[in-house]
């Protein structure tokens, strides 16, 4: 057996657990569908069967060659389990769709697992609550990532996690752990993931929404992706009680989990305010939507500053959070708005949070190095480190992010460019469509904006958009190292 099988068969084996246990969550929209007396109920059925079949053959296939996973193993899984799990969330998808084609449908899993939110499907308040259901569980599960739930798993398999989630993690200081064993952080995490999930389904119960409507929308809330079940979205309701509950979990959402974690752990409220980059997200994210309804009502948007204050906060956060709900369509308001918004929504979340972007950690330590770049032009002698709160950033963390912003600005650059050459879009549509895509938002402007959707692309133009998905979501570098010669060498 040559060298390639021997690094790829144990990896192969681990996908098969985690394709195995994905397809128990199909179980879920297959209920929905026998309660509510659904004719394409056989759809799930099959789905659910076929999945878990392709996961067990294929950890049966190479359990002789189980093994700890090496680093560059757990970037590899990654990669597969992010790419192999949408094709198996698309199975649901057109057998209970039909006319659906696997491109779009592909799309649409991509989008729901990557947390993005972009959808090519209308007619969304006619469709099946099962297929609702399904949908929003994909984001809900993608929101905290397939991999954390299989490392909390694959243990009682007998492989280790350390590998993965360090592959998984968001952010540039992902080597740091709540808890000595990372089965247990996984197991942490989701206990925070899920409390606050399930206070999130009452309050939007109590807010006015229907009980079906508020879990599939905490869904989407909490993992930040902006699912609805009406095609309208949040216009649906017209409710400043249910937006403003939105907003708060959207809010606890673009959080480091690690600092819920530590909150509840401590019982302390403490760790938020000694959060630097907590408190950086929140400043910019509230500041910015206070300035933009100021803006709306300066502009003569809205009739008095409480209403331009109501649509600008909801809106704001949304698009920055990486959420992607609208109340309105913002593409309509001027221009410097929803440009705002889109720039938000590169950064404004926090590492460890479901949100996309390259995070608002990154972002501080790079206007931390500018300004230690400004104090060396004029002392050239002097000793200055960055700093976050107490912590001496190392040198190699902000090479580290000088490289990744360097990657994160060449795949939006050279993604719309591709956009461009393969269809007919226009410059605004193609940009924003890229940058929504790879900051895992979902509406961009133009043809893609909050009033339309990506039904329109061809399939080429679908596909570079599921790419760009799908190395934003995972963060640039933990898909493009698999195409250095370096990776594969041995």
């Amino acid at each position: 057996m040559n060298e390639l099988a021997r690094s790829l068969f144990p990896v192969l084996n681990v996908l098969g657990a985690v394709i195995g246990v994905f397809s128990i969550t199909m179980l879920a929209p297959l209920a929905v569908a026998l309660a509510g007396g659904e004719a394409g109920a056989v759809a799930y059925d099959r789905a659910f069967l076929v999945t878990l079949a392709a996961g067990g053959a294929l950890w049966l296939a190479t359990q002789r060659f189980k093994r700890e996973l090496a680093p560059r193993d757990g970037f590899l899984l990654v990669a597969l389990v992010w790419t192999t799990l949408p094709a198996f969330a698309t199975l649901p998808l057109l057998w209970r769709l039909p006319g659906l084609s696997f491109t779009d449908a592909y799309f649409e899993a991509m989008s729901g697992l990557t947390a993005s939110g972009g959808t090519v499907l209308t007619g969304l308040d006619d469709m099946p609550p099962s297929i609702h259901v399904w949908r929003h569980l994909l984001v809900w599960i993608g929101g905290m990532g397939v991999i954390v739930l299989a490392v909390a798993i694959l243990p009682l398999l007998g492989v280790g996690g350390s590998q993965i989630y360090k592959a998984e993690a968001a952010g540039p200081l992902k080597e740091t752990k709540l808890t000595p064993r990372i089965a247990e952080t996984a197991k942490g995490l989701y206990l925070i993931y899920l409390s606050i999930s399930a206070v999130c389904v009452i309050a939007y119960r109590a807010a006015g929404m229907s009980w079906p409507d508020a879990f599939m929308h905490m869904c989407s809330t909490m993992g930040l992706g902006g699912f609805s079940s009406h095609d309208a979205s949040f216009a649906y309701w017209d409710s400043p009680a249910i937006e403003y509950t939105a907003v708060v979990f959207m809010l606890l959402a673009g959080f480091n989990f690690s600092m819920h974690f530590l909150a509840w752990r401590r019982r302390s409220l403490a760790v938020y305010f000694r959060d630097v980059e907590g408190k950086a997200y929140l400043a910019v994210t509230v500041s910015a939507a206070l300035a933009i309804a100021v803006f709306l009502w300066w502009r003569g948007v809205y009739p008095d500053a409480a209403t331009a204050l109501r649509y600008a906060l909801f809106n704001v956060v949304s698009i920055a959070t990486t959420t992607g709900y609208a109340s309105t369509d913002y593409a309509q308001w001027p221009i410097l708005a929803p440009l705002v918004m889109l720039f938000l929504c590169g950064f404004a979340t926090c590492a460890g949070s479901t949100g996309g972007g390259i995070k608002m950690i990154r972002a501080v330590i790079l206007a931390k190095q500018a300004m230690r770049e400004f104090v060396r032009i004029l002392h050239p002698r002097v000793v200055n480190p960055v700093r976050i709160g107490e912590h001496v950033i190392e040198n190699r963390v902000i090479f580290a992010v000088l490289a990744f912003m360097l990657i994160y600005g060449a795949v939006i650059i050279w993604a719309t460019f591709l956009l461009l050459l393969l269809s007919d879009l226009d410059v605004v549509t193609a940009f924003t469509a890229i940058i929504a895509c790879v900051n895992n938002t979902g509406p961009g402007l133009g043809q893609v904006g909050p009033a339309g959707n990506y039904q329109g692309l061809n399939d080429a133009s679908t596909w570079v958009c599921t790419a760009a998905m799908l190395v934003g979501r995972l963060e640039m570098m933990s898909v493009l190292v698999l195409f250095t010669p370096a990776f594969w060498r041995k």
